[in-house]
């Protein structure tokens, strides 16, 4: 029990959606519905999971081979944001949460694409089971307890801006909710660019 509370922990702590994929989110919750962000959610929910496995058992082969492999990673990932992006800006918002419900599987995976060509979201939980003194020697029903706890602790996050998005779209009216849409569009485009000067720092 204690492990499943220091995963929720983990997950409301350093799960907050923020980045490429939060943008996402927020971007589909304003087309799609909550639905849509949701199952945009649970797509970065899955990768976290990957994350959270890596790190609560501690596959190291894993984490080093996210690690060495970085910047291809990085220019993958940050194409797939950039194209996203665009893709968002120049889209026209649609009404009908219906016309999405044959996109659920796309949006779900693309979620889990952009998440998981995050080297540094390994990094990021590695750190948090440091802080909360977890070694990755843990025993497989702690370890998948503490595992749930995360990806319940972040799967509360993209519920909440889910359901924020569509009331910040209900308030904005259309004009307003046609700005936001291009506003998240140039959001994405930015972090894959943003990807891409880390890259070419590091290389260079």
């Amino acid at each position: 029990m204690i492990c499943l509370i220091k995963g929720l922990l983990i997950g409301i702590i350093f799960g907050v959606p923020v980045g490429a994929v939060g943008a996402m989110c927020v971007s589909r919750s304003l087309n799609g519905g909550v639905k849509s962000g949701i199952v945009t959610g649970l797509g970065a929910s899955a990768a976290e999971l990957f994350y959270s496995i890596v790190g609560a058992f501690g596959i190291t082969v894993v984490s080093g081979f996210l690690e060495q492999h970085s910047v291809i990673i990085n220019i993958l990932g940050g194409a797939l944001v950039i194209a996203m992006g665009v893709m968002t800006f120049l889209k026209a918002p649609e009404r009908q949460e219906d016309k999405n419900k044959a996109g659920y599987a796309g949006m779900f995976l693309s979620a889990i694409a952009v998440c998981i060509t995050n080297p540094a979201a390994v990094i990021t939980y590695l750190f948090a089971f440091s802080y909360f003194g977890i070694n990755g020697t843990l025993s497989a029903a702690n370890g998948t307890l503490l595992v749930t706890g995360i990806v319940a602790g972040t799967q509360i996050w993209w519920i909440i801006l889910s359901f924020l998005s569509q009331l910040i779209k209900k308030k904005a009216g259309e004009k307003g909710f046609v700005i936001m849409n291009r506003l998240f569009g140039l959001i994405m485009t930015g972090f894959g660019a943003a990807v891409y000067i880390k890259v070419i720092k590091e290389m260079f």
